[in-house]
């Protein structure tokens, strides 16, 4: 697969993975072994000192889940990734990653409230300091920023920012950081590779939550780190983890022994390895199987969600909503170049009702499931600023652009028309439509 060009359609079913490594098996098998035997001593120097590729312990690398990240390598255009297991734990290795040494974060404030729960109390234990800005999406602004400071080591934002399904101008953004030498993390979970790729936006590093829409089916956690194998921003004077030698590679950097995936390598070696979060080989294959139908679920996923959009925003019922195929958005030229395929299957709306009336509304729907989770083939409803962001503070809240009456829809493959229905027949039980109007 390497030595070739295919279509993205075609990568999805077949990248990463060589049936003559597995006995002809069609279908990857899935490893399930804690361990690996050592042909002999000299072997087993070999993997530990990296000399040799090879699996020597799941926590570390396995075989199944090699196959997993190596096909979602293919599909984001990828030069290096690993699979870890779970998105948090894509996004906690990638920024220790890159200010191990301390230094800030700049990062978007329009972004998962999990994220900005472990910016707020994780990441100052251990000395990393994430700044929340508007001024991330705004090049003039972040270009201010970063000319007054030396420490930062790295802007964060999503691509479709989860509840908001905001697209920020990632070419933009991303030119302004590499003129003052950081690098750009980018989480797409919301957006997968199918309707946008960060990497060739400029952007340096992508992670997902591969629980969501990348697999698809709600069943697996799992995450994934991804990089474009661009590693010159990445200098001795500003990032000296990556140059300097570690007991387990006989003195040698993470930079010595793969100098064009010392990224990857060192978040392996030091956080996969020393924290865990190892993704299993069952929900390895899991993942694979979820990646066959990636275009399919997600074509039809947008198709379904532009016209629950539609529907919303002519609902006396709703105050506002937000959605990237709309003319309403507010990053509708951004969305129009580079959304060819889709908006993808999150939206927003901001119900126009007390918080009993939503209560009743969320407590009277029949086909979408009340859960915090995204991405699904099932659709789903959830009340983010009391659930998925309620850790938040009142003052974040507000940067983050999330108001109180804010209702989050990931849009699943139900027909469509039933699922207008049902969101009809829950506005009327909750008292907001009349009991005698008919869904458009």
């Amino acid at each position: 697969m390497a030595d070739r060009e295919y279509g993205f359609d075609t990568l999805k079913i077949l990248a990463g993975y060589d049936s003559a490594d597995n006995k002809y098996s069609v279908s990857p098998p899935i490893y399930h072994t804690a361990a690996f035997d050592f042909r002999d001593t000299e072997h087993a120097e070999n993997l530990f000192t990296y000399k040799e590729a090879g699996y020597l312990y799941t926590r570390v690398g396995n075989p199944t889940v090699t196959y997993f990240s190596e096909r979602v390598k293919a599909l984001e255009g990828a030069k290096n990734a690993v699979a870890v297991g779970s998105g948090m734990a894509a996004i906690t290795f990638t920024l220790l990653n890159l200010a191990a040494k301390g230094g800030t974060i700049l990062a978007s404030p329009y972004l998962y409230g999990g994220t900005i729960d472990s910016f707020d109390r994780l990441f100052p234990e251990v000395g990393v300091k994430i700044k929340l800005t508007r001024s991330v999406l705004d090049p003039a602004e972040l270009d201010k920023e970063l000319a007054e400071s030396d420490d930062v080591k790295g802007i964060y934002l999503e691509s479709i920012s989860n509840p908001n399904a905001y697209l920020p101008d990632i070419d933009a953004i991303s030119k302004v950081a590499h003129k003052y030498g950081v690098p750009v993390v980018v989480d797409n979970t919301v957006a997968t590779p199918y309707i946008y790729r960060p990497l060739e936006h400029g952007a340096d590093i992508v992670v997902y939550s591969a629980t969501k829409g990348l697999t698809g089916h709600g069943n697996i956690i799992a995450g994934l780190i991804l990089d474009n194998g661009k590693l010159d921003y990445y200098t001795e004077d500003k990032y000296p983890q990556f140059y300097e030698p570690i007991v387990m590679l006989k003195g040698k950097s993470p930079k010595d022994v793969f100098p064009d995936n010392f990224f990857i390598f060192r978040a392996t070696l030091v956080y996969l390895n020393l924290l865990g979060a190892a993704l299993s080989p069952n929900d390895a294959y899991l993942g694979i199987l979820g990646l066959e139908t990636l275009s399919e679920r997600v074509a039809k996923q947008s198709s379904n969600a532009l016209k629950i959009a539609e529907y919303l925003e002519s609902s006396p019922a709703v105050e506002w909503v937000r959605y990237p195929k709309l003319s309403s958005y507010k990053y509708k030229e951004v969305a129009d170049k580079h959304l060819t395929r889709g908006g993808g299957g999150l939206l927003s709306f901001g119900i126009k009702g007390s918080k009993e009336q939503e209560a009743l509304f969320l407590n009277n729907l029949k086909l979408f499931h009340y859960l915090v989770n995204l991405g699904d083939v099932r659709s789903l409803i959830v009340n983010s600023p009391d659930t998925t962001h309620s850790e938040l503070t009142d003052e974040e809240k507000e940067l983050a652009d999330i108001p109180a009456n804010l209702i989050r829809i990931s849009v699943g493959l139900e027909d469509v028309n039933d699922l207008i229905k049902d969101l009809d027949q829950a506005f009327k039980a909750a008292g907001l439509l009349d009991a005698d109007s008919s869904a458009a």
